[in-house]
C-alpha cells in the first residue's frame, strides 16, 4: 500500500478518487437528511448511463442498439424529472456523475480493492479530522456526547466501508451483467424509503419521469444478459 501511495501517478488519481467519492457521499447525506431521498434513489439509477455515456466519449467504445435505446430513454426521463421539478435534478446528476467517475478512474487503475480504498479513505481522513477537531474546539462536536448517537457514528463507517470492500471484491469476480443487475437494488431501497417511509411528494409527472428511466433500465438489463450469454456461448 505504501510503495502505491509513493508512486505519484497512482496517488494523484486516487486522491482524485477520494475527492469524487466524497462529493457523492456528501451529496448524498444532505440529500438524506433534506428530503430528497427519492432525488437521490434517481442518481443511482441513472448511474448506469451515466457509465454507459462516460464508456462512448472517453473510452471510444461503440454502443448496441439496446444500449443506445436504453441512453435515449434515460435522457428522456431526465427531462420530463426536470420538468416537473422545474430544475435540473442537481442531487441525482451529481450523484451519478461523481460516482461514475470514480468507478471509471478505479477501472483504469486496475488496484486490489483492499489497497486502493485504504490510501483514499488515508487521504480524506486528514481533511475531515481536522474539520471534527475543529468542531470539537466549538463545541459542536457530536461523537462522545451522546452513547446511541456515538454507536450510530461508528456503526455508519462499517456500513459504508464493508459494502464498498465487498463491491470492488466482487467487480473482479462477476459477469459484468450480474453485477450491474444488482446495482439495482440499492436505488429500489432508497426510492421505497423515500416514498413509503418519508413519504416524499410523487406527483404524477414524477411517476411517469420514473416509469421512463425504470424502461430504460430494464432494456439496459435484457442486453447485458443477452451479450453475456452470446459471449458464453
Amino acid at each position: 500500500m505504501f510503495a502505491l501511495m509513493f508512486t505519484k501517478r497512482i496517488f494523484l488519481r486516487l486522491t482524485i478518487a477520494s475527492a469524487l467519492i466524497s462529493i457523492n457521499w456528501l451529496v448524498y447525506i444532505w440529500a438524506t437528511n433534506n428530503g430528497h431521498v427519492v432525488e437521490a434513489a434517481l442518481g443511482y439509477y441513472i448511474n448506469p448511463l451515466f457509465i454507459i455515456a462516460f464508456g462512448v466519449i472517453l473510452l471510444k467504445e461503440k454502443l448496441r442498439k439496446l444500449q443506445w435505446l436504453a441512453v435515449g430513454m434515460g435522457a428522456l426521463g431526465v427531462l420530463v424529472l426536470t420538468f416537473d421539478y422545474g430544475r435540473l435534478p442537481w442531487i441525482a446528476l451529481t450523484l451519478a456523475a461523481s460516482w461514475g467517475s470514480y468507478g471509471l478512474i478505479k477501472k483504469r487503475l486496475n488496484l486490489g480493492a483492499l489497497e486502493g480504498l485504504a490510501i483514499e479513505t488515508l487521504i480524506s481522513f486528514i481533511p475531515y479530522a481536522g474539520f471534527l477537531f475543529y468542531l470539537g474546539s466549538r463545541g459542536e462536536g457530536q461523537w462522545g456526547n451522546n452513547l446511541g448517537l456515538t454507536l450510530l457514528l461508528t456503526a455508519a463507517g462499517a456500513v459504508t466501508a464493508i459494502p464498498l470492500l465487498l463491491f470492488n471484491g466482487a467487480a473482479t469476480r462477476l459477469p459484468y451483467s450480474t453485477l450491474g443487475l444488482l446495482q439495482y437494488i440499492t436505488p429500489t431501497l432508497q426510492f421505497s424509503i423515500g416514498v413509503w417511509i418519508n413519504h416524499e411528494a410523487m406527483p404524477a409527472a414524477r411517476w411517469v419521469g420514473f416509469l421512463i428511466i425504470w424502461c430504460a433500465l430494464v432494456a439496459l438489463a435484457f442486453d447485458l444478459v443477452k451479450s453475456t450469454n452470446t459471449v458464453n456461448n
